[in-house]
């Protein structure tokens, strides 16, 4: 139908003559409320967005000198992260002359990788950054 004879229907009913799609020959228009449409629209991105899981890097602090107890307990913390379904930032922070031995901070970072391997997996593997050593861990897939 022409143009003029949509326009019309769509008067006619109270609705709106929404242009589909432009690029078809002849273009495809449809007759609809066009803002019933866009506010449809807007609560099924916000509801697609609500149900997206959100993944939160969580951030555990040693230095290379961390005693047992303590390194247990910042163990502790990353497992319950891993578990909680969020990524791990493992940070070894170098002072003054402990930045020469770098090897005691990847030690520490092989243990922080094997006693998290049951629910979590290496995703960044140990790096230096100045006086920094980082790791990702994120969690397994289930």
């Amino acid at each position: 139908m022409s143009v003029s004879q949509a326009l019309l229907a769509a008067e006619e009913r109270g609705l709106d003559l929404v242009e589909v799609s432009p690029n078809a020959n002849p273009p495809v228009c449809r007759i609809m409320d066009y803002g019933k449409y866009k506010y449809q629209a807007s609560k099924r991105a916000a509801e697609a967005k609500k149900k997206s899981a959100r993944v939160d890097i969580k951030e555990v602090k040693m230095r290379p000198k961390t005693e047992d107890h303590d390194f247990q307990v910042k163990v502790r913390n990353a497992l319950r992260f891993l578990e909680e379904g969020n990524k791990v930032k493992v940070t070894v922070m170098f002072r003054g002359r402990e930045v020469t031995h770098p090897e005691f901070g990847f030690g520490l970072m092989k243990r922080v990788a094997e006693e998290v391997a049951e629910v979590g997996v290496v995703e960044m593997s140990p790096r230096m950054a100045g006086r920094f050593m980082t790791m990702v861990i994120g969690p397994k897939k289930k």
